[in-house]
């Protein structure tokens, strides 16, 4: 009886530990990243703020709009979290962790640092966002959703395109468009 309850602990632990990655990458690029993009600006001018350095940003940053922006996205991933935590409490922590060093570990490509071949190859078949790859969405914040997940992107890339009449960048075009009417002679 004792091993069996081991196994069961340890499955509960590898359970809750994907489930607060996966849930909780899903949750935060759909309730927080893609709607932050459409429709809102505190994570474009704090993350995308191409006059400073992300690495900067993502891990060495005391300022309050940062701190609010990395709070805001995290907060997907304390809610599937504190979901799991009866279920396994250590698995839902070890995901959180592991989920925060993702972060640090992702922004490095500024740092010169470059993903060895034989992790590329071994992290590749899981979907797990490069370095290089979050370099692309600091480069080009239309591509490469998802933050620990690459299978996160092309439906994101999706939702916004069908979303993209209701985006702040269409209401600003449109208010543009009003005002740049021709003055006649």
């Amino acid at each position: 009886m004792q091993l069996h309850n081991e196994i069961t602990a340890a499955t509960y632990f590898v359970i809750a530990l994907i489930v607060t990655l996966v849930a909780g990458d899903f949750a935060s690029t759909f309730f927080y990243h893609v709607p932050q993009h459409l429709w809102f600006t505190l994570h474009l001018r704090t993350h995308h703020d191409r006059r400073r350095s992300y690495f900067d940003h993502a891990v060495l940053s005391t300022s309050p709009a940062i701190l609010l922006d990395g709070l805001l996205g995290a907060v997907p991933y304390l809610a599937v979290a504190a979901l799991l935590w009866r279920f396994s409490w250590p698995g839902a922590l070890a995901g959180l962790a592991l989920g925060q060093l993702h972060v640090w570990w992702r922004h490095t490509s500024q740092l010169g640092w470059r993903t060895p071949d034989r992790l590329r190859r071994l992290l590749r078949p899981l979907s797990i966002v490069l370095p290089e790859d979050h370099d692309g969405h600091h480069r080009n914040p239309d591509i490469e959703f998802g933050d620990i997940f690459r299978f996160y992107d092309a439906p994101a890339r999706a939702l916004m395109a069908r979303l993209a009449p209701t985006s702040r960048r269409a209401r600003n075009a449109c208010r543009r468009a009003t005002r740049r009417v021709p003055a006649r002679a």
